[in-house]
């Protein structure tokens, strides 16, 4: 069997990344909901926030602990697959990894511990101003990794001398004309994403009937989180199509399966791209309706996968099935949210067993919306690393064989294989405990001391800390 270097180590990156994106896309939302839950409890004293501000915290210890992880053997591949890229685009995004390093990642670990250990050893305040720390750098990290997958997306702001990539403009780099639309759309999607893990927490607190109070406020404020920002990450993923169109045609063209140029195209339901015919197999259209809400008029110009060369074209049927993926689960997590806006108004909500059953099924939504939305991304921009200006063939290390790329992703498959369920089974026993009662919490005393792990430095379910 031909093993292909280059396919294997983009394989292996899609999964190290694919894992790993679920970490930012729960832990970027979930800093900030607690943040928010210090905030209200530093303004109100209700020990409903505190007590919930415990329990997430315990969570996102273990989830920031998981990407810190996963996210380290990333950069890594830089160097063992991608050299050539390495070498090629170097000067551009080493000093942006080296900024996310700087400005987001220390301060979310020193901050973080400031979180899960100084509860009794900090003023009130200070914990907060934590939590709000610990959050922005949460956001840092979204700003500088977007800034450098927004440079390799639409490139601007260097010079190109003997092969490689010299800046010229460190505003235009950073500020390149897709950021703001990816860094708005991305980060509005983790916080969805978060949303809807509370929200389904909340359903299963409310049914069980334990901590009933923590759970209709967790339920309230998903809800009426999600009913803007549902709305708003549609709103946002408009913009960013219309930013695509412009900067990423060929991309677009393939999210669509839209093969001909053309005014008044259709808007493609389903079907299944044939990239050998150029046509679409079982195809559902709807007339004109591509080009209205591509181009925001109903004649609307939109280039087709035909104006380009046939080796310039993304694998289309990945493209285009990720990105119906990703918007079909945008209508269904808006007509859930609009259903429980609509049994709250009727004060029904907290007793509507089939919708709390419906919101703990719906948790992994936000996690399949992302990882669809990446792969459209991604898989959109080949066969370029840097698009238009280098392709993925040429960015892969030459040294390498197909049995070194098989071997070390049979190891990373392994390791996650193992890592993941672990770490989601500590969080769903942590789920299931629920929030810790007050009056156990005031009578656990502050113990100096080495913890064994940080989640045991939190009061625990006992009574105890180690």
């Amino acid at each position: 069997m031909d093993l292909d270097p280059v396919l294997l180590s983009r394989l292996q990156f899609a999964w190290v990344v694919g894992w790993h994106i679920l970490l930012p896309a729960f832990t970027v939302g979930l800093a900030s909901f607690i943040a928010m839950l210090e905030g209200v409890h530093a303004a109100t004293q209700n020990p409903i926030f505190l007590r919930l501000s415990q329990f997430w915290l315990k969570i996102f210890a273990i989830s920031f602990g998981m990407g810190v992880v996963t996210g380290i053997v990333m950069p890594f591949q830089f160097g063992t697959n991608w050299s050539r890229y390495s070498d090629a685009a170097g000067n551009v995004i080493s000093p942006l990894l080296a900024y996310e390093g700087l400005t987001a990642f220390f301060l979310e670990a020193a901050f973080l511990g400031v979180l899960l250990f100084g509860r009794k050893l900090v003023p009130p305040a200070m914990h907060f101003v934590a939590a709000l720390l610990v959050a922005a750098g949460t956001l840092f990290s979204s700003f500088w990794i977007l800034a450098t997958n927004s440079w390799m997306q639409t490139p601007t702001g260097h010079q190109v001398l003997d092969g490689r990539f010299f800046p010229e403009s460190w505003m235009d780099i950073i500020f390149s004309p897709s950021f703001l639309y990816r860094l708005a759309h991305t980060v509005s999607a983790f916080y969805v994403t978060t949303a809807f893990v509370v929200l389904g927490v909340a359903a299963y607190t409310l049914r069980r009937g334990l901590f009933v109070a923590e759970g209709r406020v967790m339920l309230r404020l998903a809800l009426w989180f999600l009913a803007i920002f549902v709305p708003l990450q549609m709103v946002l993923g408009d913009m960013h199509g219309l930013n695509t169109l412009k900067y990423q045609p060929a991309k677009l063209a393939a999210m669509e399966g839209l093969w001909d140029t053309g005014r008044g195209v259709p808007a493609s339901i389903i079907g299944w791209p044939d990239m050998h015919a150029e046509r679409n197999d079982a195809e559902i259209a709807i007339p004109k309706l591509g080009s209205l809400y591509l181009t925001h008029s109903w004649d609307g110009d939109v280039k087709g996968l035909k104006d380009f060369a046939p080796d310039e074209r993304p694998p289309v049927p990945i493209v285009f099935s990720a990105f119906r993926i990703m918007v079909g689960i945008a209508v269904l997590m808006f007509a859930m949210v609009a259903c429980g806006l609509l049994l709250l108004w009727r004060r029904r909500v907290d007793t509507t067993v089939w919708y709390l059953k419906l919101c703990q099924l719906a948790f992994p939504l936000g996690f399949i919306a992302v990882i669809a939305g990446w792969t459209t991304t991604e898989v959109g921009r080949q066969p370029w690393t840097i698009y238009g200006l280098l392709r993925t063939a040429d960015s892969v290390s030459p040294s390498l064989t197909g049995f070194d790329v098989l071997l070390s992703l049979l190891l990373y498959v392994t390791v996650y294989l193992i890592m993941y369920p672990v770490g989601i089974a500590h969080m769903l026993r942590i789920v299931r405990a629920g929030p810790e009662p007050r009056d156990l919490e005031e009578s656990i005393p502050v113990v100096s001391g080495r913890p064994q792990a940080p989640i045991r430095a939190l009061p625990s379910i006992e009574g105890s800390t180690s």
